[in-house]
């Protein structure tokens, strides 16, 4: 059971050449559009010439039946653990086994050391702190190469290796907005990401003439190489989820260090309550309270104005914040109105708020695929506002196209104490 990536390498470096088991199928969920395709033959292995189907969940009970299926591996993360035994019960009661796989099993070694990002939510804000690791490498001369978890949300046999080292890379893949999200900072920074489907030989390339790997998670997965150190970012905007989303805890027990974000702008009790938990599930992992600073460049243009937010998608969605950077932008500079999307939203996006009703104010900037980016221009452009504030990562203007003006928004990690101490241990390995 999966969302297209921990459910492929699971399969990958445990089930492809394993004849103790026939894999049937994966099923698909939470990301739209991933589902009824199939597991390419040059990924499967030579169990599975003709590769393996890949369903929707939702018909996870009939195939347990009609496949007769012994035994279902839960392999997708931020899932709350309300959401988890609904899902076990759906299993035991079709008549399989539930299983959750342990880190052993499914972490490769690199011959290199290997710091890894990981979360306990997702949009907790690991690619700040996932770039101020490699700037701090870079300014020790070190030479790194970062594996960002997959995103492979197109055609899996032309994603088995990516590389991003340019803006081009992300066009020649094809890559959705949230690929983009992910690696056009780093692009922009000067760092190369490795990405695609076979974290076996993503790895092999990655190492080649770097000293040291950079593992940047995805929502609150675990990494899928064996860290050297593990660092591990929580929300105070989101406390208490520490402790009531997978993998969250296991992430949290695993860690190095844990980076409280966003200190600057949650409440001074949930920044209390989230290391309160932290420090119950880890005693002996450090604990760094950071600010997450926001800046806007013209930001003068959102004073008083009727502004659209747009936010990150999959942290206003499965993440279930309700808002995110733009709104505090929009805040911060002191914008007269938020619109309200939702009466403007057509197609998927539509869907989207359907799917996920605490959303109000803001846009959600979802394209998986190019249907849903097509929804996406058509609805801010059809929504009558002075200024869309765009709190994604990316120039999301140029990339889609709309008529409004738009500033955008970029946020860093702002901690002396963590400087000092990533430098330190960068320094040992």
């Amino acid at each position: 059971m999966g969302a297209a990536g921990r459910d492929f390498h699971n399969f990958n470096v445990f089930y492809r050449d394993n004849k103790d088991f026939e894999v049937v199928a994966f099923t698909a969920a939470q990301i739209p559009g991933i589902g009824r395709r199939i597991y390419p033959a040059v990924l499967s292995g030579s169990i599975y010439p003709d590769g393996i189907p890949i369903c929707l969940e939702d018909d996870l009970s009939g195939i347990i039946e009609d496949r007769h299926v012994d035994e279902v591996v839960l392999a997708y993360s931020d899932l709350s653990y309300l959401d988890i035994m609904h899902k076990a019960s759906v299993v035991v009661e079709s008549g399989a086994d539930f299983r959750l796989m342990n880190r052993n099993a499914t972490m490769l070694k690199s011959k290199l050391p290997v710091i890894s990002v990981c979360a306990v939510r997702t949009g907790a804000g690991k690619s700040t702190v996932t770039r101020r690791i490699c700037f701090a490498a870079k300014n020790l001369g070190r030479k790194f190469s970062v594996v960002r978890h997959p995103m492979p949300y197109g055609q899996l046999s032309k994603q088995i290796v990516q590389k991003f080292s340019t803006c081009d890379d992300l066009d020649k893949n094809d890559c959705t907005i949230e690929e983009r999200e992910e690696y056009e900072p780093h692009i922009e920074a000067g760092n190369t990401v490795y990405s695609g489907v076979d974290y076996g030989m993503i790895l092999m390339e990655a190492e080649k003439d770097v000293d040291m790997i950079i593992w940047d998670g995805g929502n609150n997965d675990l990494p899928f190489y064996a860290p050297t150190i593990h660092i591990v970012v929580a929300d105070p905007h989101r406390a208490g989820d520490e402790l009531l989303y997978y993998p969250s805890e296991v992430n949290v027990r695993m860690a190095d260090a844990v980076v409280i974000n966003k200190v600057d702008s949650a409440r001074a009790d949930d920044v209390r309550t989230t290391e309160k938990n932290l420090r119950r599930i880890n005693e002996k992992a450090i604990v760094f309270k950071v600010s997450s600073s926001i800046s806007v460049e013209n930001s003068e243009l959102i004073r008083d104005k009727r502004v659209l937010v747009v936010e990150d998608g999959p942290t206003v969605t499965h993440g279930k914040m309700s808002s995110s950077v733009g709104a505090l932008a929009a805040s911060k500079y002191g914008a007269g109105e938020m619109v309200d999307p939702r009466p403007y939203a057509v197609g998927s996006v539509r869907k989207i708020y359907e799917d996920y009703p605490h959303l109000a104010r803001v846009l959600p900037a979802t394209g998986y695929g190019h249907s849903q980016v097509k929804d996406l221009r058509e609805t801010i452009k059809r929504i009558e506002c002075d200024l869309v504030i765009v709190g994604t990562p990316i120039n999301l203007k140029k990339l889609i196209g709309f008529p409004q003006p738009a500033v955008r928004v970029r946020y860093e990690i702002e901690s002396p104490e963590f400087d000092s101490w990533i430098r330190t241990q960068i320094s040992g390995l």
